[in-house]
């Protein structure tokens, strides 16, 4: 773990430092503009960082400003990477062929100036829309049939949703809609598929943010697992504040909901990095359990899907990926993952990823879109 924050925060301050030293570049001779600059950048730069390594000493309104101007950054950077990159292929390709105008290849403090313009409002704007596009939350429906075996239901409505992501930078009012969502679909059962949290649980709970859960209606229940946000803000404070807002964790374990069916949960693969503990095996957690039942698998990192195939696992339900969350990065999910988002059968197994609910970091979206997933399942006698 050491290791990976050591090369995160390497790539991340040569990354930045490629944005500073553009913007520096275009200030020219005026040194308290420099020096606003300097400083400033550090603190928007870091803010996220710094707001989480000195949560204890600031104000909750410092701390809360602090994180949301430093995850909204982690977009803008992500832009401004992509756009002066551009920009320095393209002079490349002039200094080669020359088909720009001269003007543009002159050193012009102007053109330099009106360019640096022309980046900060493109960018803005494509951040902007993808906080707009991050506040729809779609309703994704999906009819599937299991095997019925000794169940004695025919039919169970699940409303399901992963990465909720709750923070100050969202909170409550997030919540609020996607709570309202989920009993607008009159759920059987509520199943979440970890990362609840993006912040510790103490400060939810000063800020009281999560209590639009206790809203929730469902016949069965609400059920959840921890996903890899749990763990890194403490996994024990974060089933607790779960279970004291009516979710319960399912642990590397299983519950048998009405005698008819079982909801099993594991543990993240994330698990050793924090605890120093092996997660059970699918194959531990399962061997004593009846299989003439409608199993179905709340796993949150959707890797080695062939183990719900060979363990005879009728549902997984996953999230993670967030596809993406911003493009161009939905790309690359769609390489790591077998299912980045959306649904797949592998033979009598069906799984479906979900994108999310919230989002992690900034709250913006330009890759995929927010959803909450709704399960109409059947119950049929294959045998018949």
């Amino acid at each position: 773990m050491p290791l990976f924050f050591i090369i995160f925060f390497t790539v991340y301050t040569a990354l930045n430092s490629y944005i500073f030293i553009r913007g520096w570049q275009v200030i020219g001779n005026y040194p308290i503009l420099k020096i606003i600059y300097l400083l400033l950048f550090i603190v928007v730069a870091y803010g996220y960082v710094f707001a989480k390594l000195f949560y204890k000493i600031l104000p909750p309104l410092v701390y809360d400003i602090w994180l949301g101007v430093g995850a909204i950054w982690f977009a803008l950077l992500v832009y401004f990477i992509l756009t002066l990159f551009l920009i320095d292929i393209i002079r490349l390709i002039d200094s080669k062929f020359l088909f720009l105008p001269e003007i543009f290849r002159n050193a012009d403090y102007n053109i330099k100036r009106y360019l640096a313009i022309a980046v900060l409002v493109l960018v803005s704007v494509i951040v902007f829309l993808g906080n707009l596009n991050k506040r729809n939350i779609d309703i994704r429906t999906l009819e599937l049939n299991l095997p019925k075996g000794q169940s004695k239901l025919s039919e169970l409505n699940i409303v399901m949703a992963s990465d909720i992501h709750l923070s100050p930078i969202d909170g409550e009012r997030l919540l609020k809609r996607i709570v309202d969502k989920m009993n607008s679909l009159n759920p059987d059962i509520v199943l979440l598929a970890g990362d609840i949290v993006d912040d510790k649980a103490e400060i939810l709970e000063t800020r009281e943010i999560g209590k639009s859960f206790r809203l929730l209606k469902s016949k069965y229940g609400v059920y959840t697992i921890n996903g890899n946000h749990e763990f890194i803000n403490g996994v024990e404070a974060s089933v607790s504040y779960a279970e004291h807002l009516g979710i319960k964790t399912i642990r590397d374990s299983y519950i048998f909901v009405d005698s008819s069916f079982f909801v099993i949960g594991r543990e993240d693969r994330a698990m050793p990095q924090f605890t120093g503990k092996q997660r059970k095996s699918l194959e531990e957690i399962i061997a004593d359990l009846p299989k003439d039942y409608p199993l179905i698998l709340l796993d949150h990192t959707p890797f080695n899907l062939e183990d719900a195939e060979k363990n005879n696992i009728h549902l997984q339900l996953s999230g993670h990926t967030h596809h993406g969350q911003i493009w161009p990065a939905n790309l690359i999910t769609n390489l790591i993952y077998e299912i980045s988002w959306g649904y797949k059968k592998k033979g009598n197994t069906h799984f479906y990823v979900s994108s999310g609910a919230g989002t992690w970091g900034p709250p913006v979206r330009t890759g995929s879109r927010s959803e909450i997933v709704n399960l109409k399942i059947k119950f049929v006698d294959f045998s018949e």
